[in-house]
């Protein structure tokens, strides 16, 4: 059986939203200067109290922001699939990170330098236009997750979970197969990982998914969309 292509660093800073109205001058030293890590499953990308340093992208796996309190209960404020970049708020603001970002799976990250990242905003104003995108749609992000997680049972939480996801600007790369284990999706919703199967089995014989072998595949993302439990 043929292995699975592995995308390159380069492949992955040429596909993205944000590079395309670049030219080949500022492409060429976008690809000089930003590299990559890798991150096992459980490990941090960066952690809460740290200086920033880069814009970060996920090349392969997913990546969770998330806080803890002083006694160690934790709040998860979104994941981010291949294709998704997080971490311009601080970057712009040139300010110590305010929340934990951790690898659910073995994950490669992409990393801009936060010198980098300011060029780009000097110089290219289909970036500029990018992140002020990417900045409103992360905004509606989150108003939705406070309401979610305020007015929302599981099942609900779970269906909003998936459906924040597939944004075409934040996830550009993400496929209706969404692979992502019932753990995970439990770690991102509030929920155990068998309350998390509770409500996608719910969501199953709604006709709105099928758990697949290797993740959970979107059927009605209108549906998902709407619905409440």
């Amino acid at each position: 059986m043929p292995n699975r292509h592995q995308i390159t660093l380069k492949e992955s800073l040429r596909t993205a939203i944000w590079a395309q109205g670049l030219t080949p001058e500022q492409m060429a030293r976008v690809e000089s200067e930003t590299f990559e890590t890798f991150v096992p499953k459980g490990g941090y990308v960066c952690r809460k109290g740290e200086m920033v340093e880069h814009w970060l992208g996920i090349m392969e796996g997913m990546v969770k922001m998330t806080n803890f309190s002083a006694a160690g209960k934790s709040v998860s404020f979104t994941g981010v699939p291949p294709g998704g970049w997080f971490g311009e708020g601080s970057v712009l603001k040139r300010e110590i990170l305010k929340y934990d970002a951790m690898a659910l799976r073995d994950s490669r990250i992409a990393r801009m330098p936060m010198s980098t990242f300011h060029w780009l905003l000097d110089t290219s104003l289909p970036f500029t236009r990018f992140l002020l995108m990417q900045l409103n749609e992360r905004l509606g992000q989150f108003i939705g997750m406070v309401e979610n997680d305020r007015l929302l049972n599981p099942d609900t939480r779970v269906a909003r979970c998936l459906v924040s996801m597939f944004n075409s600007h934040l996830y550009p790369g993400l496929e209706k197969l969404v692979q992502i284990s019932q753990e995970e999706l439990g770690l991102l919703s509030g929920a155990s990982r068998q309350r998390a199967n509770q409500a996608l089995q719910l969501l199953e014989k709604q006709g709105l998914l099928s758990l697949d072998y290797g993740g959970i595949r979107i059927l009605d993302l209108e549906g998902l969309r709407r619905y409440e439990a």
